[in-house]
């Protein structure tokens, strides 16, 4: 399986494994050496400490060159009047009875706190190609549904001000 991604997605990953391999990298390897300076290594807390932090960001970058070596790249395309990849769409929830905006972003960048889900979501998915007024409903799960009304979209552009998700 592979993840659909913008050329702009790509470019931040790699500039995050730039950073993480460059600066981030020596300072925890200098921060293991520091506290295996301290001693007995079987009651030395900031040793494990550091190797946990230093193994984080070792699989951090393995994760991010997996998502580069199999990412499939995508072209972000004028949707016209309908709900695209990167619009702020303004929805009525209408089980929670309540308006809501909401952005449209690739997984990468997504952060339902902030207001940004994935294409691929229930709700991601239910909105992408449609317009203002339509009804739709979104599934969950074959249990969970629910009704959502657009009431607005506001166009969007794939930029570098989304920052990438880092869990």
């Amino acid at each position: 399986m592979y993840d659909e991604l913008t050329e702009v997605d790509i470019k931040k990953m790699q500039e995050e494994i730039n950073y993480r391999t460059r600066v981030l990298r020596p300072q925890l390897i200098e921060e293991v050496q520091t506290a295996r300076a301290f001693g007995d290594l079987s009651e030395n807390y900031e040793y494990k400490c550091a190797k946990q932090a230093k193994n984080r960001n070792d699989s951090r970058i393995r994760y991010l060159e997996r998502m580069i070596r199999t990412a499939k790249v995508i072209e972000v395309k004028d949707q016209g009047d309908r709900a695209g990849l990167f619009d702020k769409v303004t929805i009525y929830n209408e089980l929670a009875k309540q308006e809501m905006t909401l952005q449209i972003v690739t997984t990468l960048r997504q952060d339902a706190l902030k207001g940004l889900i994935s294409k691929e979501s229930p709700v991601g998915k239910a909105l992408l190609g449609r317009q203002v007024g339509d009804r739709i409903q979104v599934e969950v799960s074959p249990e969970v549904k629910y009704w959502v009304e657009i009431r607005a979209i506001e166009k969007g552009r794939d930029d570098e001000s989304l920052e990438i998700s880092s869990y």
